[in-house]
């Protein structure tokens, strides 16, 4: 009998749920992963600027409802790729939650086409931005509304 094979976003994004257990913030355990071909080319997840205390450690740094001293999983994938120079242009990101308003501008200025994403997080502007700027995205919350 065969066996049954996960589907390419399925196994990419169970990636993105394995890279986000390095996460260092309590508050929300996020992580992603950029592909390009079928290859990953990144990947990272949400802690402290490198070297700082994270607040698993030492506790949040809140401003306006969120913590402010964590670098943000889709941040952190993208910074990945510019220390090691890897081009992800045209890549996919496939993040375990939606991403911020902050880090969706960071995604689009990167020349990233397809946001895969397994949870919808708080910013719905991402929604019509992206269609304006042509950037796929795909909800594989389980819901599983296609955006």
């Amino acid at each position: 009998m065969a066996r049954a094979r996960v589907s390419w976003d399925e196994y990419f994004m169970n990636i993105a749920r394995e890279v986000s257990t390095r996460s260092t913030c309590d508050r929300k355990f996020v992580g992603a992963v950029i592909v390009r071909d079928r290859i990953i080319l990144a990947t990272g997840y949400n802690g402290s600027i490198r070297g700082m205390p994270h607040c698993d450690d030492v506790g949040h740094l809140m401003e306006d409802g969120h913590c402010v001293r964590t670098v943000h999983a889709e941040a952190n994938a993208i910074v990945q790729a510019a220390r090691n120079g890897v081009r992800i242009d045209a890549a996919d990101i496939y993040v375990t939650a939606s991403p911020c308003w902050i880090c969706f501008r960071l995604i689009a200025n990167a020349g990233i086409q397809r946001i895969a994403f397994g949870e919808f997080y708080r910013d719905p502007r991402v929604f019509e931005m992206s269609q304006a700027l042509g950037i796929e995205l795909v909800d594989m919350s389980p819901k599983g509304s296609a955006a």
